[in-house]
């Protein structure tokens, strides 16, 4: 779901009080933490903290907060925190497979909450690779607003863009993950605004789900988004028009 799908362009927007954004902010913060933490505290030799400050920008993080976070991932406050990458798998109502993806200081909490999330919502875990094998890392680069395709494609057709789709509020470029900082490069370089520009997994085997059980999925996809130590989930999930209306007249 996350990044490419029609749910996850509304998600943020439909649920915008105080404790979802301070879980937003949360994880931003952690992002740029990570990025400053690998790639050092220089913005613009760091393609992956320019994009995670990029992002929380856009959220309306406070510059203070990402100046603290930037600093604090870097060493340079002293009281740094050591985070860890874990990817979970699992699989959800109709066999939607699901990852998760989890930046945490604290591995068997991580692992308690994320199956308790994920078995109270009509999911089930799975064993390594079972999932996994079906995804890929690719480059998602979401632009919003009255942006034409021929303006995207004619910015971007040097950089191995892979697929150009519209959303509800604008489009998704997908490209290679190792092309992606080029892309966005080129996109602001043509005067093209994006939203973000993130490296996600996309799967390869797309489930469609009625109406019913998409709303148990977006349910069990919440739930464990609203964990402090998850930070991206990714579905193979697909959700036609016809019951994406659907769910939204029901709403």
């Amino acid at each position: 779901m996350s990044g490419h799908s029609k749910w996850a362009t509304t998600k943020h927007k439909k649920a915008a009080n105080d404790a979802k954004r301070q879980k937003l902010f949360a994880k931003l913060i952690k992002n740029i933490e990570v990025a400053a933490r690998l790639g050092g505290s220089d913005i613009d030799g760091n393609p992956s903290l320019y994009d995670a400050v990029y992002k929380a920008r856009k959220n309306s993080l406070p510059s203070d907060n990402i100046d603290r976070a930037v600093k604090r991932g870097a060493g340079e406050l002293g009281d740094g925190v050591e985070y860890h990458n874990i990817m979970y798998e699992g699989y959800g109502p109709a066999g939607v497979a699901v990852m998760i993806e989890c930046l945490t200081d604290n591995r068997n909490r991580a692992a308690a909450e994320v199956r308790l999330a994920v078995t109270k919502n009509h999911g089930n875990m799975a064993d390594p690779g079972s999932v996994s094998y079906q995804f890929a890392r690719k480059g998602i680069i979401h632009l919003a607003g009255d942006v034409q395709e021929d303006q995207v494609l004619e910015a971007t057709i040097e950089h191995g863009v892979e697929d150009i789709a519209p959303v509800h509020d604008g489009l998704l470029v997908t490209c290679d993950p190792s092309t992606m900082v080029a892309a966005r490069t080129a996109l602001a370089e043509a005067g093209l605004d994006y939203e973000s520009a993130d490296v996600e997994f996309v799967s390869s085997l797309k489930v469609d789900v009625d109406a019913e059980n998409a709303k148990k999925v977006i349910a069990l996809v919440e739930a464990l988004e609203d964990l402090d130590d998850v930070q991206e989930v990714y579905t193979n999930m697909q959700i036609s028009d016809e019951v994406m209306a659907e769910i939204e007249a029901q709403d």
